[in-house]
């Protein structure tokens, strides 16, 4: 840098001028945030009503106020930089433009809600510039915390939690039975079901962990000691929760321990679990109360001077078509015809006989948005073995109407079935064991066709839908599940894979049942 270009650049960092151009970038900052979240307000709405009707994302309440904290925080540091127009920008803009496109196809709300937060994100980028980027670089990355996340993990913490209640329960000398998510002792059956995974608690000290780190301690080494005791810890707590009921259970009465247990695993809980993990990092803290979080002195060091020829209008505009060109393409892929039958009916199926629907404990799949479901009970002609046939057909999936998803399918959440092992099943399908009272046991295998693909994966699930809605494939799904009751001491299996031998080509029945041959 010449010395009259230093000159220059030292000029438009008077602190009188400072002020005026940290006022005309947050007016831009703040019109371009205004029209993201005009346009994918949706998204936003949603992730609003999931933080405050959904225990787990409780604490999504929280993180914009401490958002606003940490940025306070920065602001006397933050109030030595000049803000700037920054092209590259741009690019984390249209990354999350196309993240969104993907999650609207493939009906994925996080990648949706993940590319609303990262535009929001790629605008503070762009219009704040590379240093001011590096003083927010903390509260940018804490604000991914906004997104719900983390109910995939629900299953396996079920399992674990499970297993490390076993491994307490011989410790203390209580015998009992594992059974996948179920364990029996002498005192009763008791259940680790989603609520007691410990999935909620998880999350918040992820959070809450992270917070700490960054606040508290200077030291990658120390930080990243404390993020494994914030997981570690919540989840052989939560281990000890679990083994705590049956315990309790197994000396007193099981309406006793499952009283104490409603009042202890709340925020009491979590409380205790809080203070624990900071009491085990406390003695390491080694950031002083009042260090400022950053030094703006040598993040202004580095600073660039602004390019003139980025003019804001112009940006604006760009930010503006990157922005609105997903939603303009999958508005126009929305609008093309897609049509199935008018009637859906139970196909024939030799051998069997379609008799009334009794179940032992009332089942029924739900597949909320479905053009046409239906249930039905077959009864095999020579050995009386029943299985039951569900299908669910899409014309298209739409927010709100997809074939897989959470409360989607074979286990509907709010009944009394509930998940107990996921079992071998057959070529292009899913399989689970469901469990209700009594007990009574469900096998069920789920088969999903779409795009001429048959498969029990949600994951290729949603990459069909997405290809199918990118590139203009079919759109039409089908969700074909067959399932049937346990009954003395055969395997349901066994007649569900008679049925399905006897109903031929499942991709066949999927596709005349859609309409598509």
């Amino acid at each position: 840098m010449t010395s009259a270009t230093a000159h220059d650049f030292e000029n438009q960092q008077a602190p009188a001028a400072v002020p005026s151009v940290w006022s005309e970038h947050l007016k831009l900052l703040a019109i371009a945030s205004a029209v993201i979240l005009a346009v994918f307000w949706r998204d936003g709405v949603d992730m609003v009503q999931t933080w405050w009707s959904i225990s787990t994302y409780n604490h999504c309440l929280l993180i914009i106020p401490i958002l606003y904290w940490l940025v306070q925080q920065r602001q006397d540091e933050l109030a030595k930089l000049t803000p700037q127009i920054w092209l590259p920008g741009l690019f984390l803009t249209g990354l999350a433009s196309l993240g969104w496109l993907l999650g609207e196809a493939a009906g994925v709300a996080f990648a949706r809600q993940l590319g609303l937060l990262m535009m929001l994100q790629g605008a503070v980028v762009t219009l704040l510039g590379p240093n001011v980027t590096r003083g927010l670089i903390f509260p940018l990355a804490f604000s991914f915390f906004l997104v719900p996340f983390g109910e995939e993990l629900v299953p396996f913490l079920q399992m674990f939690t499970a297993k490390l209640s076993m491994i307490f329960l011989a410790w203390a000398d209580i015998p009992a039975f594992i059974d996948g998510v179920f364990i029996s002792t002498p005192t009763g059956y008791f259940e680790v079901a989603e609520e007691c995974s410990g999935i909620k608690f998880l999350i918040a000290m992820l959070a809450y962990g992270t917070l700490v780190s960054n606040v508290c301690f200077h030291s990658w080494n120390r930080r990243i000691l404390f993020m494994l005791a914030a997981v570690i810890v919540p989840v052989i707590a939560n281990g000890i929760r679990a083994f705590g009921t049956i315990y309790i259970a197994h000396h007193t009465s099981l309406d006793f321990a499952t009283g104490f247990d409603h009042i202890f695993y709340g925020w009491f809980f979590f409380a205790f679990v809080l203070i624990l993990v900071m009491a085990i990092g406390w003695p390491f803290f080694d950031r002083k109360i009042d260090e400022p979080m950053i030094d703006g002195d040598a993040l202004s060091r580095k600073q660039t001077p602004p390019n003139s020829a980025q003019k804001p209008i112009k940006i604006m505009a760009i930010m503006a078509a990157i922005v609105l060109v997903p939603v303009i393409w999958t508005t126009a892929l929305a609008a093309r015809e897609s049509s199935v039958p008018e009637k859906v009916t139970l196909p024939s199926v030799a051998g069997w006989q379609i008799v009334d629907y009794q179940p032992l404990y009332a089942w029924e799949p739900r597949f909320d948005g479905a053009s046409h479901q239906i249930l039905g009970r077959y009864r095999n002609q020579k050995s009386g073995a029943e299985v039951d046939l569900s299908i669910a057909v899409y014309d298209r999936q739409e927010d709100g109407r997809e074939i897989v998803g959470y409360g989607q399918g074979a286990l509907v959440p709010d009944t009394q079935w509930s998940w107990s092992r996921d079992l071998d099943a057959p070529q292009g399908a899913v399989a689970v064991e469901l469990i209700a009272p009594g007990p009574v046991v469900r096998n069920v295998a789920s088969f999903y066709r779409i795009g001429g693909k048959l498969t029990g994966s949600a994951s290729v699930v949603k990459l069909e839908t997405l290809k199918s809605k990118i590139l203009g494939g079919p759109q039409q799904a089908v969700a074909i599940l067959v399932s049937s009751e346990k009954k003395g001491e055969q395997s349901p299996l066994v007649s569900m894979d008679a049925f399905l031998s006897d109903l031929g080509p499942v991709d066949k029945l999927a596709d005349e049942t859609a309409g598509l041959r």
